[in-house]
């Protein structure tokens, strides 16, 4: 048994190449190498390990049936097993022939099921009457919301005072629904989700470096890597099963090398070759630097170059002052260290990249995510096993957001400036093309939140989110939702510090009480059915927007009903109706092909029944002006470009070389705010903790906020382990106590998942707050508005001192503090989980995805 709260990452099962055929391999030709079989002949599968854990006083034995899920609490896509004995869920067991962990579970998946049973679970929807929230019926409640909605839509102009706000965390079947309701019911652009806040920024360089969404390569080639690049992506805390793979070919045969961007001492950094602790906001300066290297040494194959991409002249010419002595000025990073990391990636034969937050909430995020894809089509590493590129998502179905339409994009990865793209789905749904919002481009969070804030959105539906604790600048996002003149409408499973300012609040089912499907990183879709039944009056999201619908009367020009479905499975395959002949094809995948055995990666065609593992094989890329999903932006400001610009590019399938010169953040340190904020996640907990907050095991790990503060700025500020200290910036302040640890000096780091809603925590107005984006700013990317949480100016002071209390922080991951006297995290026998490893398993996993 093992405390998985102590050790986050499990027992390790080595695994790589195998010696005699890898020496054989070596000495072919790169493209004879990449025809030879993959795991079962060229290297050793990476070896099953089954994660279970089980409620206190459960034996394996007492489970009366295993119903097959994934995980909903990061966006890596576990398959699990959850554990029904007397019509309650009682625990979890990864799923072993799953393509994705072959039978790992993170510590959310292990532990944080238990939350969905809390005692403060919404079973009845809420009212305002008097300035309160009451308990009521659904009628009275979607009553309100109906009869507000006609109101508006009898309006000149109605559908534009509608604002739709979802999640990461819905099923696909949900987000169609929504999506179908929003752009066809209302007609609306206000629609996005939170995948704003975490993901926006991997569908627009994606879009903007191979014409369309959806992630290059796979899970697998981890096993085929021999360098690993991870920019941003602290993988050890977000995507724990990820992150063991690379941790099992490291400590296997051949170890790939490593190379990790942070400002932090992280747990990636701690175990990486080369470590790049850059000044926040400077990553574009770090990646330019990078390619001038590449190209400088010729360490790129020119050949590709020439066949499959545009714009090398271009970044040649962006990049040519930009050394690694003028980036390490920048970045305040040693020359030495950014040469070794060019050698890496100008030297290996497969790249394997990772891009997360760290890139995705900073200064000109766009730009250095779509260096990373630069430096992938410069060396012709992609569609290939081991040259792999993940711009990573954040949530469990943040990309099903993207594909459905619900964040504001086009159902299907259409373009929302294609007039044949909106005909395709007036067409499809039986409804006017002039009904679809397609005359400017969708309308992004901030934005949504700005209009209601003006006053010309009156209707504010938030579904499974929580934006009173995640969005910048708190103090004014909670003016916004607080005021008179809008109507907001909450849909969630606790009453979230959003919710409590909701005018309605509909209860809603959650995992493990509702069925669909949801699709992670790698396009791995699973399937998560139904296990046991919600609580009180709760509802599935799905049958939330279908009665809004039904109650609506929405229909099609035919006087049918708009939304034809009425189940999940009947969604889904309205769904991959809507999907065929997308790059985000699912039109091979039914209920019956993701039950049982692993999950299949899209597109799933006739042609290919099993999933495609790898996108861009043969170096056409989805950049036809027919079939992109966008014209393309000026990456500096945003601007849009049109269709006859991008006509005359002649783009026949080849890929973007996108080039943009580093500019400083729009916030820098000053005198009066003399020190940079940086804000992230922590590996047990998600989001605003609406979950792992009422967890035990969680919660207990790390129950309050935190500042990372280095031991050199601690020691010129006077701080020591435990004290308390206020952060200020210009927008507002919030008192934690200190970890003296790894960050890079002039940074202090704080946890974004503290809100209010912990009843001793103080609520908004009560002194300092405890919420990190009580600091953050009000700016984003002006490609993919993301917002920019990783760079604001604070001010750091000692509130009051410890007493000899050590922070509350974690010692596991990058918290691991510089006191070696401060207690380990533990979670005692309450957190023991068993693993069982079984190598002979292996050779039972798919060797395609889609095979059972």
């Amino acid at each position: 048994m093992d405390d998985r709260i102590a050790e986050p990452w499990g027992p390790r099962t080595p695994y790589g190449p195998g010696p005699a055929i890898e020496r054989f391999a070596a000495s072919l030709p790169g493209w004879l190498r990449d025809l030879l079989p993959g795991e079962p002949g060229r290297r050793s599968a990476w070896p099953v390990r089954v994660d279970m854990f089980l409620q206190d006083g459960i034996a394996e034995s007492d489970v009366e049936e295993w119903v097959q899920a994934a995980s909903i609490l990061h966006s890596n896509g576990d398959a699990m097993d959850i554990a029904v004995s007397g019509g309650r869920i009682v625990g979890v067991r990864g799923r072993a022939g799953d393509r994705v962990n072959h039978g790992r579970l993170d510590p959310k998946d292990l532990y944080g099921w238990q939350a969905d049973s809390s005692p403060d679970r919404l079973t009845r929807p809420l009212v305002r009457e008097d300035g309160k929230l009451v308990e009521t019926d659904w009628d009275t409640a979607m009553g309100r919301i109906v009869a507000r909605s006609k109101e508006l839509l009898a309006e000149p102009g109605g559908w534009g005072r509608f604002g739709f706000y979802t999640s990461g965390q819905l099923f696909l079947e949900e987000y169609y629904t929504l999506g179908v309701i929003g752009k066809a019911g209302i007609g609306t652009p206000h629609m996005d989700g939170n995948t704003r806040l975490c993901t926006a920024t991997a569908a627009a360089a994606l879009k903007a470096s191979f014409g369309t969404d959806g992630q290059p390569g796979s899970y697998t080639d981890v096993d085929h890597c021999d360098a690993i690049a991870l920019w941003g992506h602290n993988v050890a805390e977000t995507q724990v099963v990820l992150w063991e793979r690379m941790l099992d070919r490291r400590r296997g045969p051949r170890p790939p090398a490593m190379i990790a961007v942070d400002p932090r001492q992280t747990p990636v950094a701690r175990e990486a070759d080369v470590h790049l602790a850059v000044r926040p906001g400077t990553n574009l300066a770090l990646m330019n630097a990078l390619i001038h290297r590449l190209i400088e040494r010729g360490w790129y194959d020119e050949r590709y170059v020439r066949r499959h991409t545009l714009g090398f002249e271009e970044l040649r010419r962006t990049v040519a002052e930009c050394t690694p002595q003028w980036a390490a000025r920048i970045c305040d990073v040693p020359v030495r260290l950014i040469e070794q990391a060019a050698e890496i990636l100008g030297s290996c034969d497969r790249l394997l990249s990772t891009v997360l937050q760290g890139f995705y909430q900073s200064n000109q995020a766009t730009a250095a995510a779509c260096q990373v894809n630069n430096i992938h089509l410069l060396r012709g590493m992609l569609g290939r096993p081991g040259a792999g590129l993940y711009q990573m998502n954040g949530q469990p179905t943040a990309q099903n957001t993207r594909e459905t339409g619900a964040d504001g994009d086009l159902p299907g990865m259409r373009n929302w400036d294609n007039p044949e793209h909106v005909r395709q789905l007036a067409e499809l749904w039986n409804v006017d093309a002039s009904v679809i919002p397609h005359w400017a481009p969708p309308t992004h969070a901030l934005q949504i939140f700005r209009h209601a804030e003006q006053g010309s959105i009156k209707l504010l539906w938030i579904s499974a989110t929580n934006p009173a604790v995640s969005l910048p600048d708190l103090a004014r996002i909670r003016r916004i939702l607080g005021k008179e003149d809008l109507f907001t409408v909450v849909q969630d499973i606790f009453l979230t510090e959003t919710a409590r300012l909701a005018d309605v609040v509909l209860p809603a089912a959650t995992w493990g009480e509702k069925q669909g499907t949801f699709t992670s990183v790698d396009r791995t879709v699973h399937l998560s059915d139904r296990a046991v039944d919600p609580p009180g009056e709760a509802r599935s999201d799905l049958d939330i927007f279908l009665d809004y619908a039904r109650r609506m009367g929405f229909r099609d020009r035919a006087g049918a009903p708009l939304v034809k479905w009425h189940d999940p499975e009947s969604a889904f395959e309205a769904w991959k109706a809507c999907s065929a002949g997308r790059p985000c094809d699912y039109t091979g995948i039914t209920y019956d092909l993701l039950r049982g055995g692993s999950g299949v990666q899209w597109p799933c065609t006739r042609s290919a029944p099993r999933g495609t593992e790898r996108l861009y094989a043969g170096g056409r890329f989805n950049t036809d002006p027919d079939y992109c999903e966008t014209y393309g932006h000026d990456l500096a400001t945003g601007a849009e470009y049109d269709a006859r610009h991008y006509r005359a590019l002649e783009p026949r399938g080849r890929a973007f070389l996108q080039a943009a010169p580093y500019e400083p953040s729009p916030e820098v340190p000053s005198e009066d705010y003399p020190m940079t904020l940086t804000t992230g996640r922590t590996v047990y907990h998600f989001h605003t903790r609406t979950k792992t907050g009422r967890t035990p095991q969680l919660n207990d790990a790390a129950p309050e906020p935190w500042v990372e503060i280095s031991p050199g700025d601690a020691h010129t500020l006077g701080v020591t382990e435990g004290d308390l200290l206020h952060v200020e910036s210009p927008r507002g302040r919030l008192e934690a106590r200190a970890r003296v640890c790894g960050t890079r000096p002039g940074v202090v780091f704080v946890p974004f998942h503290y809100g209010y809603w912990d009843l001793d925590a103080p609520g908004p107005g009560e002194g300092a707050g405890r919420a990190a984006n009580e600091l953050t700013i009000t700016s984003w990317d002006p490609v993919s508005k993301q917002p920019i949480y990783k760079v604001a100016a604070v001010r750091v002071g000692k509130a009051a001192p410890s007493g000899g209390t050590p922070s509350a922080a974690p010692t596991t991951g990058a918290a691991a503090p510089a006191d070696p006297n401060v207690p380990a995290t533990t979670g005692g026998s309450a957190a023991a989980v068993s693993s069982r490893i079984s190598d002979h398993l292996s050779s039972r996993l798919p060797d395609r995805p889609g095979e059972t």
